[in-house]
C-alpha cells in the first residue's frame, strides 16, 4: 500500500514535471493507494486556487478509487503521538500516522518527511534565473 502526499497530487493535477513521478511510477494506476481525508482537503483547496471548484471536485473524485481513510479517534491519538515524536505539523502528522497505521509507504515532496522511515522523498529543484 502507498500514500501519495498532497504535494505530489497537486503537482500531478497541475501537470508539472514532478507530477509525472506519479504517472511514470504507475502510482496512480492502482487501487492500492490510501487517501487520508486531510489530503483531499489540502488538494481541493489548492486546486480551487488554480482552477475552479467544479474542476477541483472532478479531480478530487479520483481519490475514491483508493482507500479513503477517515480521521477517527484511534488515528487522532496516534497522530498526536507522531506529531510529538517527529515534530510534524497537524496535517503532516495525520498523513504520516495514516501511512504507518496502514503499513504503507509515503511518497512526498514535503521536506518535513525527508528523513522519516517508510518515506520516499522527491526533492523539488527550483531554477534560479538571475
Amino acid at each position: 500500500m502507498i500514500v501519495i502526499d498532497s504535494s505530489l497530487w497537486i503537482e500531478f493535477f497541475l501537470g508539472s514535471q514532478y507530477g509525472e513521478l506519479i504517472r511514470v511510477n504507475s502510482l496512480f494506476q492502482t487501487n492500492s493507494f490510501i487517501v487520508p481525508t486531510i489530503i483531499i482537503r489540502e488538494v481541493h483547496k489548492k486546486l480551487t486556487e488554480y482552477y475552479n471548484e467544479e474542476l477541483a471536485n472532478d479531480y478530487c473524485s479520483y481519490f475514491k478509487i483508493g482507500k479513503v481513510v477517515n480521521l477517527d479517534f484511534k488515528l487522532s491519538v496516534f497522530s498526536s503521538k507522531i506529531s510529538k515524536q517527529y515534530k510534524l505539523p497537524l496535517a503532516d502528522s495525520i498523513i504520516y500516522a495514516t501511512t504507518l497505521q496502514n503499513k504503507a509507504t509515503l511518497y512526498t515532496m514535503d521536506k518535513h518527511f525527508e528523513e522519516l522511515p517508510d518515506v520516499i522523498y522527491y526533492k523539488k529543484v527550483t531554477s534560479n534565473t538571475n
